[in-house]
């Protein structure tokens, strides 16, 4: 049964099924060959999947970002990224990687942040004088952070799943997320300096205050998001109403940049992003529903326990296992197809269930960037208008660190877990 399931799931993604569809397709060809579940099963599991009050929130915080991106907040952003880090050397890469670290608190998307903050940064950094391949592959390993730092779509999705709280797993994704966009910004200065990019002179202190006071109301959006949740005030779900409401006022009062009919345009959008990731869900659900029924998850934690009885030893096998498999197949789908089968495995082992989600997150979101399939390479590289093989060698020392940053708080849990452990959470 598995052999019929994953042999068919991964033909049709070699002849370029869309994910969705291959999951779809393998599970009911699976069920076709199977006498003992009936062929509704898919229907059912795929309702099942996406009837979620919690998933609530991805349509909600779609149509903020969307919101958001059209009142201008990417340029004042990008505009207080630049007074902070602007003059460092290689300014422009720190500037992108800050941008990213600011814009993940109002997207919780990878794919949004690659492509809002890569049409601004790519142009201007290959304007001045940065390789396309060093322009890319700072934009595409920087929108990584997107769905590490709160809010995030994918801890949403991953939360619903594990039925953990989300307001924990948004915590816990602070300090990994600062993490690797520190990293990330080691990485770009050592680069820099060895193909001696441009250090622009040191801005003033009088330029950041002005730019933070333009970024400022911007930036107040993830404060009222989070604070709401973290206090209790309002849930994830609720919060991505909140996020639609307080959009929709700043592009309407204060940055005057709304109207009925870009509003209506925003929406389509949202609505179309919403359908396929609902879609994506509701088959990746069912995908999930038969390896659960056929026993993968038993037969991992076998394979596991007879290789090592060290739960973290486990985990790190776990986690270049999700490794391997993003060089292949999207997070999203990652995400939902193997969360359920391996969360009874982790708990087994002992391991916090909000810990193992946000190393969770944090390994499919890295498959996001690494070729053949990284989404968030291809969207860099379309911008910067280059090939995915032009890419990989200035992709190869940011995925490494990104990769090294993953292994150290898969070590060390208390690295995650700090900030929930402060707030009592």
């Amino acid at each position: 049964m598995l052999i019929i399931l994953f042999l068919t799931f991964f033909v049709l993604l070699l002849i370029n099924m869309p994910i969705a569809f291959a999951l779809g397709i393998a599970t009911l060809t699976t069920l076709l060959f199977n006498d003992t579940l009936p062929i509704n099963s898919i229907v059912t599991r795929a309702f099942v999947g996406v009837d979620s009050f919690t998933l609530l929130a991805i349509p909600f915080f779609i149509i903020a970002g969307e919101l958001m991106n059209a009142c201008g907040i990417t340029e004042r952003i990008v505009a207080f990224a630049r007074s902070l880090v602007g003059h460092i050397r290689g300014g422009l890469a720190h500037v992108s990687i800050v941008s990213s670290m600011f814009f993940a608190g109002i997207s919780g998307s990878a794919t949004a942040d690659a492509s809002a903050l890569g049409s601004m940064i790519i142009p201007a950094m290959k304007k001045n004088g940065f390789d396309a391949d060093y322009a890319v592959a700072v934009n595409a390993s920087s929108s990584a952070i997107g769905p590490i730092i709160p809010p995030s779509i994918m801890m949403v999705i991953y939360g619903s799943i594990a039925n953990v709280s989300i307001a924990q797993l948004f915590l816990a994704g602070f300090v990994p997320g600062v993490a690797m966009g520190l990293g990330l910004m080691g990485v770009a200065y050592y680069i820099a300096k060895k193909r001696n990019y441009p250090a622009p002179p040191r801005n003033e202190l009088p330029p950041v205050l002005r730019s933070f006071g333009e970024a400022a109301i911007a930036l107040l959006m993830p404060v009222i998001i989070l604070g709401g949740i973290f206090s209790g005030v309002f849930t994830a779900t609720e919060a991505g109403v909140v996020a639609v409401a307080y959009a929709a006022i700043v592009g309407t009062f204060v940055y005057k940049t709304l109207s009925f009919k870009l509003v209506g345009e925003l929406l389509v959008n949202a609505a179309v992003t919403t359908a396929a990731a609902m879609f994506l869900i509701a088959m990746a659900t069912s995908f999930a529903w038969l390896l659960a029924w056929a026993g993968f998850g038993a037969a991992v934690l076998e394979v596991l326990g007879g290789i090592s009885s060290n739960p973290t030893f486990a985990l790190l096998l776990i986690v270049l296992f999700i490794l391997i498999l993003g060089l292949f197949i999207e997070g999203i789908p990652i995400l939902i197809i193997f969360t359920p089968v391996l969360l009874p495995v982790i708990l087994g082992l002992g391991i916090d269930p909000v810990f193992f989600g946000v190393i969770m997150v944090m390994s499919v979101v890295i498959g996001s960037v690494t070729p053949p399939v990284g989404i968030l390479t291809y969207i860099s590289c379309s911008i910067g208008g280059i090939t995915i093989s032009q890419a990989i060698r200035g992709l190869l020392p940011f995925c490494a660190v990104l990769i090294t940053v993953l292994l150290i708080c898969t070590v060390f849990p208390a690295i995650v877990m700090t900030v929930p452990t402060l707030f009592g959470n």
